[in-house]
């Protein structure tokens, strides 16, 4: 459940075509084509953005989510829940009771506030500032537990939510991974961005 993306940007609608490139494709179409280079690009970018729009909306989060989802409980001790975190190599895990109720979410921001440090910052200033201190600042967070740092309430989508809202959610709300919650609640999955930008690719490309 990596978060990285593996092909392209978000802005797949944003391909540039040269002239060069428009040249060839018209002449390697049979007949005559009574447009220029210009509109045959404008159309070419119009119509790729329907058709991305088209994909996304077909696509549903259950096509592309990860089903087996790293979670933690709200009592899961903060250094339990980084070491879960480092070796599934994820930025960020559901917090969830034991009936898979979703109850928070907690990313790397939330360690880095929790530790006095500043979330724009990124993993190198904390290492800045805990050799500046000659301290470690996970000393104070050290014995507390996920429900003490983590985010609530928690933004969530439903399995027949379509990727283009997905996407959406993401850019509103300013986060990397969106859990998928049943009718009742429960866990059921999770969208990352890198599910999204994947699942663009591989029908597009």
């Amino acid at each position: 459940m990596s978060d990285q993306p593996q092909c392209g940007l978000f802005g797949l609608s944003s391909v540039d075509l040269s002239e060069d490139d428009v040249m060839a494709a018209m002449k390697s179409m049979q007949g005559y084509i009574d447009i220029t280079p210009g509109d045959f690009n404008e159309i070419y970018r119009i119509a790729f953005r329907y058709a991305v729009d088209r994909l996304s909306r077909l696509v549903k989060a259950e096509d592309i989510m990860t089903r087996r989802v790293i979670t933690v409980g709200p009592d899961t001790g903060l250094a339990e829940t980084a070491r879960i975190m480092a070796e599934a190599n994820i930025s960020g895990v559901p917090v969830v009771h034991a009936d898979q109720t979703i109850y928070g979410i907690i990313s790397e921001k939330d360690f880095l506030s929790g530790m006095g440090g500043d979330p724009s910052g990124g993993f190198m200033k904390v290492i800045a500032q805990c050799l500046g201190n000659r301290g470690c600042l996970a000393m104070p967070i050290r014995a507390k537990t996920a429900q003490d740092i983590m985010k609530t309430p928690v933004i969530t989508a439903y399995p027949d939510t379509p990727v283009s809202e997905l996407s959406g959610k993401l850019a509103e709300n300013r986060v990397n991974r969106i859990p998928i919650v049943t009718t009742d609640g429960r866990l059921a999955g999770i969208v990352s961005r890198g599910d999204i930008v994947n699942a663009y690719c591989a029908r597009i490309f």
